[in-house]
């Protein structure tokens, strides 16, 4: 009798061992699947000096982000894709994130959804067409939100970034990546620069910092894969300078 009772409480552990070596497979399994998404609300088209809601959505999984690293709005007009604006947005602590803009000359324009949330970067880019005739200063009452100086990060005056371009990168080498950065003809100095690494086809976004020497912003970075990717170098300061560039780089095997 005592060894069926044994038996019995045997089986029961064995039981209960596998319901929780199942769990922990399961929630394992769901993290690893899980990516972040941004559902990007943006209307097609709007009147020129009229105001234009931008909504971004942010979720890991089945969970909404309230808590994005970073949430930011980029637009330009196509006919000048050189000069770019960066909008902050406002974090409603729901998931959703939203602000304002107004366009005041007519003309197509595309907005990129910065969002660097869970160590990963999604940036969904949409497309507004702007109709009517252009609106002036003396036209507007109420002055739109991104034109304010602190919101405002456009194409910055006598800045000018230049990049070593990369050949002949392998996998699973390190690759150095400078930047020399000047202002007004003089190294920029103290500015912080991050490389965005991405390879195509893939949601996942590498970020490496840059140190400084003389105005020149370098990093190392190993490429894992073959492929080809697209490096972004984002350059801010204490001064509200804020510009970025693109780059391609091809690795072989």
């Amino acid at each position: 009798m005592k060894k069926i009772w044994l038996l019995a409480i045997l089986f029961l552990f064995l039981a209960a061992c596998s319901d929780n070596t199942n769990e922990e497979e399961n929630t394992e399994e769901n993290e690893e699947l899980a990516s972040l998404e941004v559902n990007f609300d943006l209307p097609e088209s709007a009147e020129a000096g009229e105001t234009v809601s931008l909504k971004a959505t942010v979720t890991y999984g089945d969970e909404p982000v309230a808590d994005a690293d970073e949430m930011e709005f980029e637009y330009w007009n196509v006919e000048d894709e050189e000069n770019t604006t960066m909008i902050d947005s406002v974090n409603n602590n729901d998931g959703t994130y939203t602000a304002e803009v107004t366009f005041n000359e007519p003309g197509t324009y595309e907005i990129y959804a910065h969002t660097q949330a869970r160590e990963m970067h999604n940036m969904p880019k949409k497309s507004i067409t702007i109709t009517g005739e252009t609106v002036t200063e003396a036209d507007q009452t109420h002055p739109s939100h991104e034109e304010n100086e602190e919101s405002h990060h456009g194409h910055t005056e006598n800045f000018s970034m230049s990049f070593e371009q990369v050949e002949n990168v392998r996998m699973n080498e390190e690759t150095d990546l400078n930047v020399s950065l000047l202002l007004d003809n003089q190294p920029l100095k103290n500015a912080r620069v991050r490389y965005e690494i991405i390879r195509d086809g893939e949601e996942k976004h590498e970020w490496v910092d840059a140190t400084e020497e003389s105005g020149t912003y370098s990093a190392t970075h190993t490429f894992s894969n073959p492929g080809s990717y697209t490096i972004v170098i984002h350059v801010t300061n204490d001064d509200g300078l804020h510009e970025h560039e693109e780059h391609t780089v091809e690795v072989t095997e």
